[in-house]
């Protein structure tokens, strides 16, 4: 089953898609990956989605990609005698560490690595940044502070601190078992929540030690102080503009999206735009213009992929919000203007072998009307190299291994696919040629451009180009 459109859909699964025809209707529709957030639902939930998903796998023959997004730690207030209290605009709160049922006075907030960050003049956001708080004096077990935009807070409301780096790993124990279940059950990549340094992506590296790749969900805004170094470390990039709108201004969301989508595509890394994105069909049959919009603002960007959350998971119209998404998709990048937007936003190469190869190989491309860019790839870098040029025609990725082809799921414009290892270079031309005729990426007459590594099976190796005709 062949895409016609690059930009790639991730669809979450949940309780609304939780069934094997339910998450079929959503791969017709047009999912690429799969998100299983595990923030909700049992392990036993999501291994039956995931066998589920190896089992469409074997339907469709197509390869399907898997994130298990996990949790990271989830700071919140304590509790109140009444259950909740009311903050007056101007009035006074204390948080402490004493345990106490909170009154509308101060409140528990047992979590010391807070307090062990904060200054005066700090922001504090409670409830979904509903109810904001200045820090006035702060000690080790204690914050005074005066309410600048008072409301209702009641019992476990989620509490952000927006101008500091908190020391606390992004892996709580309840990420750890998750993370190894994740594994355990073959998920192509791990979505890591509360990045704030990449320090944080080098402990999750560690831990996963190869057996998925590394998601950076970009949600907090000391991150992105450190962008370039987070971008470098991990192998993709989520903006998780949810938890990013609520400790940010919203006027600086789409600013910092941008950025971050620039610094992936100079990094070769895949991004995906996410949250919110067409949340009106959560329980309508259709958008708001508004969200159209965002979602083409994504892909004339250039990212890889855009998101559906609630629309999926628990949402009234989860196939037909896949088959909206596919439409604005679709629809742009038959624009004129998405051409000229990529082509006025295309990188120079770096100075390598490899990236002299696959800008080559794009430029030859569009030269002789290829039908396709052939990539023969083992662990994917070949290929996104070529995905990075955002070359005008599709790109056939082959790999022999299944989790890489998994993995190009993602990818902008690849079609992956898995194919038997590579001997000699009568191998490559005959192999990509009829694989490319089977995918129907190409007919008798037309050319390919194709790439590969040579000795085959190195590692980021790429340093031929050939072209081919279709017999």
């Amino acid at each position: 089953m062949r895409r016609f459109r690059k930009a790639k859909i991730v669809a979450t699964l949940g309780p609304a898609t939780s069934d094997e025809a339910a998450i079929a209707r959503l791969f017709e529709a047009g999912a690429d990956v799969f998100r299983l957030n595990f923030s909700h639902g049992a392990h036993e939930d999501h291994a039956e989605r995931v066998t589920t998903i190896r089992r469409l796998e074997e339907t469709f023959r197509r390869p399907i990609g898997i994130v298990a997004d996990l949790q990271g730690p989830k700071l919140r207030v304590g509790e109140f005698a009444e259950g909740s209290v009311r903050l007056k605009t101007g009035g006074a709160f204390r948080l402490d560490l004493d345990a106490a049922l909170g009154d509308a006075g101060r409140a528990p907030l047992p979590h010391p690595e807070i307090f062990a960050a904060l200054e005066p003049g700090m922001g504090l956001l409670m409830d979904d940044g509903r109810i904001r708080l200045e820090v006035t004096e702060a000690g080790a077990d204690f914050a005074d502070t005066r309410i600048v935009t008072g409301g209702d807070l009641s019992n476990h409301k989620g509490v952000n601190v927006p101008d500091a780096v908190l020391d606390l790993s992004p892996l709580t124990e309840k990420d750890r078992t998750d993370l190894r279940f994740a594994l355990q059950v073959g998920v192509d990549w791990i979505a890591l929540s509360f990045v704030q340094r990449p320090e944080d992506i080098a402990e999750a590296r560690k831990l996963i030690a190869g057996r998925a790749a590394v998601m950076a969900k970009l949600e907090k805004p000391m991150a992105l102080n450190s962008l370039e170094e987070i971008v470098s470390l991990c192998d993709a990039i989520m903006v998780a503009r949810g938890d990013l709108g609520v400790e940010m201004p919203p006027e600086e969301v789409p600013i910092q999206q941008k950025r971050i989508v620039a610094a992936c595509r100079a990094a070769g890394k895949p991004v995906i735009v996410a949250t919110q994105m067409l949340d009106s069909m959560v329980h309508a049959p259709s958008p708001t213009r508004a969200e159209a919009s965002d979602v083409a603002t994504a892909v004339y960007d250039g990212a890889d992929a855009v998101m559906l959350s609630a629309e999926t998971a628990v949402g009234d119209f989860a196939p037909e919000a896949v088959t909206m998404m596919e439409r604005i998709i679709a629809r742009v990048e038959k624009d004129d203007h998405y051409a000229k937007q990529l082509e006025a936003s295309r990188l120079p190469p770096e100075a390598t072998a490899a990236d002299a190869i696959t800008t080559a190989a794009r430029q030859v491309a569009q030269t002789i009307s290829a039908a396709a860019i052939v990539t023969f790839t083992s662990t994917g870098s070949t290929t996104l190299r070529a995905a990075r040029e955002r070359p005008t025609v599709p790109i056939l990725g082959l790999t022999p291994r299944k989790d890489t082809a998994r993995r190009l799921a993602l990818a902008w414009g690849v079609h992956s696919v898995e194919t038997e290892d590579l001997h000699t270079f009568r191998d490559m031309v005959v192999r990509a040629i009829a694989v490319a005729k089977r995918e129907e990426m190409a007919e008798i007459g037309e050319a390919m451009a194709i790439t590969a590594g040579v000795p085959f099976g190195t590692p980021g190796a790429t340093n031929i180009l050939r072209i081919a005709w279709i017999e």
